[in-house]
């Protein structure tokens, strides 16, 4: 069965790339830094958003970020493996197999998306270096720009002003000889503080030929001064991951490895590795008229990666350099006497990428192919903010983007294995996009509050969904229009100390999508025809007494495409009507139940249990073949005791065993044949830690 391309991006991607039941904010004003990118109080944004907190994550049932996250509303995880999220994506609102690209993924007011399909490496910043995670769905592409189609995650690091003097230790012990190392250390004096985190994680997987080795070092320098403070951080990761491959069913040869061999590998020799580093500056300054911010950033990272594809080799090495400069502004002045505040900046991100092809280690000194792309984006955006009345706060902003791309493609015929070989002519590409936004709160009665809002977003291609094949399977580039999108959603929500409710209805019209077409050869990704997100996302959180907290969360999906055929081919099948169809990898509900109990001193009980529905498998685009993949229930459960300095847990993930997957491709060319990625059983986990201080 043919893999499809985007999927092998995805797996050596995200392979080197590769929390507690949501807890809404109830008490007090939370800091929001996503929202406006400079810090503002949730409560006067009409914007969407949940907050999960330190002492959250601390609490939860989940062992990886992107698990976290799952156990909000709207989002939905595709996960290939199980191995600490080195091959996970992260899907808001249902985009499926493109979800990774339609959800900006931030750390500290930075992207993590790159101009490839590598995605996010989740386990770069070590659990314990976590302040909060803010969730702004809908919103985000005017402060944000390209990829915030659905919304902003954004992931914020302690600040060592911001906690006391200590050091921590952490060590964890769980199934598949799963071990972690994890050490803290913060010391602050004056104006000036520093922190230290380090993590190392070793784990065999749930798979065969599926060992995870993770190690990741991170620190930062803060200074306070006059006027605001100075930051300095720098971060080195390095994940390395074998990939054991698909499980085969196909009925009418009787073969069903789900079954039979659930656990084993169908590619022993594939693996990927991941080495990257980063260093980011921020100075933040008040002045007269507002306050200034300057961020500075820059990434690299060297991935490698090998497929065996049946004796068929396909070994690269990707390395991509990103530099980084956001100065913006934000102006508290009035409006006509009414309180305002405008916020004004620029972005402008460059990544210099180069991918080198080969079919052995040992050859890619001499690489048959060698890409060498160059991409610029720079923008300007506007964010206006109103307080009209007491009880009413609206938002309008704007953003323009300029996007600008040129790419090569260096072939040598003589390099071993380049003899049947082609090289793309060299193209490039200049384009300019748009977003805007809308937005309106109203508190109609104490702790109750309406929102609406409306905006328009877009998406460029990357690097790795442009370089493909011809009909007759030869290199080009093959320029795509940028996808864009126009969202529209209403909620109200209630928030009490004891109590959250909210409840979003909401409509995304997405026009010229970037995805894969598996059907005619020689398309590669294209624009596909319109298709449409229609949702709703309930969310209720109780108190009982002072021990016991309830939550849940429900989530409705119906992605479908709006009209179009897909040309198909001979070899596949031609003329795949999508009209009407539903968008493969979304499933149409989850549903998310949890508790948290504090049943003696010091001592916690959580619990989570999460249903998501069935949903079509990648490559079905036509809804035709025969089966789905299963829903699924899964339960976790963590116990938490503290004593002195001692912090000590016990986990069991999927508690009543179920045997499940949440990818799942179906074959192009054989009728009933299809391939699942199977996530691991009942597993167990043990933690303990210990602080200094």
């Amino acid at each position: 069965m043919k893999l499809p391309r985007v999927i092998a991006a995805v797996l050596s991607g995200t392979a080197w790339g590769t929390f507690a039941a949501e807890l809404p904010v109830t008490v007090g004003d939370p800091v929001i830094v996503t929202a406006t990118r400079f810090e503002d109080r949730y409560l006067d944004k009409p914007v969407n958003v949940t907050v999960i907190t330190a002492e959250d994550i601390q609490q939860s049932t989940a062992k990886t970020v992107p698990d976290l996250l799952s156990e909000q509303a709207g989002v939905f995880l595709h996960d290939f493996f199980g191995n600490n999220a080195a091959t996970t994506t992260v899907d808001l609102r249902g985009f499926g197999i493109t979800g990774a690209q339609n959800t900006l993924i931030l750390l500290d007011g930075r992207r993590l998306a790159d101009n490839d399909l590598s995605g996010v490496q989740w386990s770069g910043v070590p659990l314990a270096a976590i302040e909060r995670i803010e969730i702004v769905r809908g919103s985000g592409a005017v402060l944000y720009g390209d990829g915030a189609v659905t919304g902003v995650i954004n992931i914020i690091t302690r600040s060592p002003d911001a906690i006391g003097n200590f050091a921590a230790v952490q060590v964890l012990a769980g199934s598949y000889d799963t071990r972690q190392g994890q050490l803290y250390a913060n010391y602050f004096s004056g104006n000036l503080g520093l922190n230290l985190i380090a993590s190392n994680y070793t784990s065999d997987g749930y798979r065969d030929n599926n060992e995870n080795r993770q190690s990741n070092v991170q620190a930062e320098m803060r200074l306070l001064t006059e006027g605001g403070d100075l930051s300095v951080k720098i971060g080195d990761d390095n994940v390395g991951t074998r990939l054991p491959g698909a499980r085969t069913v196909q009925p009418s040869a009787g073969v069903d490895e789900l079954e039979t061999d659930r656990r084993g590998t169908s590619t022993p020799f594939d693996y990927a590795q991941r080495r990257g580093n980063r260093a980011t500056f921020d100075w933040r300054h008040e002045t007269g008229i507002g306050q200034f911010s300057l961020g500075a950033g820059y990434r690299d990272k060297e991935q490698t990666s090998n497929f065996d594809f049946g004796g068929f080799p396909d070994y690269r090495v990707a390395e991509l350099d990103v530099w980084s400069i956001s100065p913006r502004m934000k102006f508290p002045q009035p409006l006509a006497g009414l309180p305002n505040t405008l916020i004004a900046g620029v972005d402008w991100y460059r990544w210099d990428y180069r991918l080198r092809l080969s079919n052995s280690s040992g050859n890619i000194a001499q690489p048959f192919n060698t890409v060498d792309a160059t991409q610029e984006n720079t923008a300007i955006y506007l964010q206006n903010t109103t307080q009209i009345t007491p009880r009413l706060t609206t938002i309008a902003g704007a953003r323009l983007e300029r996007y600008q791309i040129d790419a090569t493609d260096l072939y040598d015929p003589a390099a071993p294995g380049g003899a049947l070989g082609s090289g793309a002519a060299p193209d490039s590409q200049d384009k300019t996009e748009y977003a805007y936004e809308l937005a309106a709160r109203y508190e109609f009665a104490p702790a109750w509050a309406l929102l609406g809002r409306l905006g328009r977003s877009y998406r460029f291609a990357n690097v790795d969904e442009i370089y493909e094949f011809t009909p007759l399977f030869a290199r080009e580039f093959q320029l795509l229009r940028p996808q864009t999108a126009r969202s529209y959603e209403v909620g109200v929500e209630h928030r009490r100390a004891d109590a959250s409710f909210r409840a979003t209805f909401f409509t995304i019209d997405v026009k010229d999508e970037i995805r894969l077409d598996v059907y005619s050869t020689g398309i590669g990704n294209t624009n596909l025809p319109p298709s449409r997100r229609r949702g709703l996302e309930l969310e209720v959180q109780q108190t009982v007494g002072r021990s016991l907290t309830l939550g849940a969360n429900y989530t409705f999906v119906d992605a479908k495409f709006r009209e179009g055929v897909l040309p198909g081919s001979p070899f596949t099948q031609p003329n795949v009507v999508v009209a009407g169809k539903t968008v493969p990898l979304v499933p149409r509900h989850k549903l998310n139940v949890s508790a948290s109990w504090d049943f003696a001193p010091r001592t916690r009980l959580n619990a989570l249990v999460t249903y998501v529905s069935d949903q079509f498998m990648d490559n079905d685009e036509g809804n035709t073949f025969f089966t789905k993949i299963p829903a699924y229930t899964v339960a976790d459960l963590k116990l938490v005791h503290e004593s002195g300095g001692w912090r000590l847990g016990a986990a069991v993930n999927n508690l009543f065993d179920e045997r499940y997957y949440n990818y799942g491709v179906r074959s192009q060319f054989v009728a009933d044949r299809y391939n699942a990625y199977p996530l691991p059983e009942r597993n167990f986990t043990l933690t303990a830690e210990y602080a200094f201080r």
